[in-house]
């Protein structure tokens, strides 16, 4: 059981995450036609509105809504046809959603216009290798910032997945993108890390990843783990496919927040938030009851 720092998170409009005293979930909203978790979403604009305010029912914390895949293998789209599917999502989830609302996007006119439409964090699965003026917008707004792990574009990030110390590798390219983000102005207290399970990592590094987690505290910010319904899993789970894979992301979930994630991005909210107060409730009673001195004694006696 890994210890998990407190932190607080500013975000626009006055608002905070507090992150570390329970795990937060994040629900994913794919606005795609290329979603690889079938969850339903696709481009129906109405469908996605539902499922936000669903998620919000079903004890989320917070909404993340892409509009294009990233997935291993995704043609990207400009930045224009990415907005045309988010925009109509934004305007109509940040008027019915009290929680923060982020938006998946590594390019930084995308995530100009979601934040002047009320988005409040963006998530980066680049770590701004794809577009470093995203920082500066962040900067600019104030706005949170994730920082994902990863190696090259979608459809060549496999190419990337060699690794000798993954840890410390994944570490170290982290650190570089956290420097970039600190150069262009924004706050190290807005700033989030993520492994980035399933990006340039093939199925031993994504489980090592998780794994190693706790590496990560030594970059002081705070963690978001995704590793929903994702193909690391696939051959463990007898090569379910992803709408078959709740139970792995259970475990995968349940590891993560026992490594010290402050954030799990997830699918299936209701199910997931299940699982997180569990792990938050042992990870509570780590201390609780135990003497490990008697403990000793009374078993030497047995």
């Amino acid at each position: 059981m890994v210890p998990r720092k407190i932190y607080d998170v500013p975000l626009p409009h006055g608002r905070m995450l507090r992150l570390g005293v329970q795990t937060f979930v994040m629900g994913i909203i794919n606005v795609t036609p290329d979603s690889f978790a079938s969850d339903g979403s696709s481009v129906d604009h109405l469908h996605a509105i539902e499922t936000a305010c669903a998620m919000e029912a079903e004890g989320a914390d917070l909404l993340d809504i892409g509009g294009e895949s990233t997935k291993p293998g995704a043609m990207p789209v400009d930045a224009s046809e990415e907005l045309s599917r988010i925009q109509p999502v934004l305007e109509a989830v940040i008027g019915k959603v009290k929680i923060p609302v982020s938006v998946d996007t590594y390019k930084a006119e995308v995530a100009k216009s979601a934040i002047q439409l009320g988005a409040t964090l963006i998530n980066d699965v680049s770590g701004l290798e794809h577009d470093p003026g995203l920082a500066e917008v962040v900067a600019e707004y104030k706005a949170g910032l994730v920082l994902a792990h990863t190696r090259g574009r979608s459809r060549a990030m496999y190419r990337e997945a060699n690794y000798t110390l993954l840890a410390r590798e994944i570490g170290n390219e982290l650190a570089t993108s956290l420097q970039c983000a600190l150069t262009a102005g924004v706050a190290r207290e807005a700033i989030i890390l993520d492994p980035g399970i399933g990006f340039a990592k093939k199925e031993a590094h994504s489980f090592a990843a998780l794994a190693q987690l706790d590496r990560l505290q030594a970059l002081d910010r705070p963690l978001l783990v995704g590793p929903s319904r994702k193909s690391f899993m696939a051959s463990t789970l007898g090569g379910k496919s992803p709408s078959q894979r709740d139970w792995g992301t259970a475990a995968a979930i349940a590891a993560a927040v026992m490594m010290g994630a402050h954030i799990v991005r997830v699918h299936g909210v209701r199910e997931m938030v299940d699982v997180v107060r569990v792990v938050d409730q042992v990870r509570s009673h780590r201390n609780s009851f135990c003497d490990n001195d008697s403990l000793l004694s009374e078993e030497a006696t047995l």
